[in-house]
């Protein structure tokens, strides 16, 4: 079974940088996609940063872009994202994901992150 545990988060002020750790077992992330998704109080999941398998090539929310940095490092089977210029609007409960197919798709429990201004 494929688990995945994010470490990292914590409390930061606006302007801030923080780096989440993705830790993966049970499979190798050179096999899936993998992504980190965010949740803020009464909003839905919504899409923050992916790394494709294939290639590593990124893809970033608009609202995160410039700011956000998504990696692997296939070695420690761990994906990163690295935020900076943290603004109050990007505290969420950070989610990571990885993605082979419908039936091979794994979440993280979370990480909080909250942006103070």
């Amino acid at each position: 079974q494929v688990q995945l545990v994010e470490s990292g988060g914590g409390l930061v002020q606006a302007g801030g940088s923080l780096r989440l750790s993705c830790a993966v077992s049970g499979g190798a992330i050179s096999n899936y996609d993998m992504g980190w998704y965010r949740q803020a109080p009464g909003k839905e999941r919504e899409f923050v940063a992916a790394n494709s398998r294939r290639d590593s090539t990124t893809d970033y929310a608009d609202s995160v872009k410039g700011r956000f940095t998504i990696s692997r490092d296939n070695a420690k089977n761990t994906v990163y994202l690295q935020m900076s210029g943290l603004k109050p609007e990007d505290t969420a409960v950070y989610y990571c994901n990885a993605h082979f197919s419908e039936e091979h798709d794994y979440w993280g429990q979370g990480t909080q992150v909250t942006v103070s201004s």
